[in-house]
């Protein structure tokens, strides 16, 4: 299905408090399910593909403690497929 939408990029900081809902021994798998979800509602995506990066630092914790909220990069190209990465640090003068 091709959307044929504008290219588009745009950087988030997508709060993760929900995942801490769930039990202690899903947080981890539970936050990646909330970027997927928040990058759909957000991006209009047909298709999201997660960066090993950003799973890198979820699980860099364990699964039970994952971080409370995280800064990433999304890039839709024009089929409707969202690249999810990690925010480039912002340069302080």
């Amino acid at each position: 299905m091709s959307t044929n939408l504008e290219p588009l990029t745009r950087v988030y900081m997508v709060p993760l408090r929900r995942a801490f809902e769930a039990p202690k021994y899903r947080r981890a798998k539970v936050a990646i399910r909330i970027i997927r979800e928040f990058t759909i509602r957000h991006m209009k995506a047909t298709e999201v593909k997660i960066e090993k990066g950003v799973n890198e630092l979820l699980w860099s914790r364990g699964i039970t403690n994952p971080p409370r909220r995280i800064r990433l990069e999304m890039e839709r190209d024009e089929d409707g497929v969202v690249f999810v990465r990690l925010a480039p640090e912002p340069v302080s003068s």
